[in-house]
């Protein structure tokens, strides 16, 4: 059997990430009044999960924690079933 050299490997596939906080829900002139320093509450506390995707695909949930380089970063401690 011939080797098909157009085979991609997992480091040839780019996934997007992505990480939801929480949510707002924001009729459009309370919107259109935000400024600089406004703050938004979201629909979750300090303490609750983050919700992780890949490809705008739900993956999981984690926490936010600070990286040894000082950046936030995300500890995955639950993987949704079906992922």
């Amino acid at each position: 059997m011939p080797i098909n050299k157009n085979f991609l490997s997992n480091e040839d596939i780019s996934v997007d990430i992505s990480v939801t906080l929480g949510t707002a829900d924001l009729r459009v002139h309370q919107l259109l009044k935000l400024g600089r320093g406004a703050v938004v509450e979201l629909d979750r506390s300090i303490n609750d999960y983050v919700d992780v995707y890949a490809n705008d695909v739900l993956i999981g949930h984690g926490e936010v924690v600070v990286t040894d380089n000082e950046t936030i970063g995300i500890s995955v401690t639950k993987l949704v079933s079906g992922s």
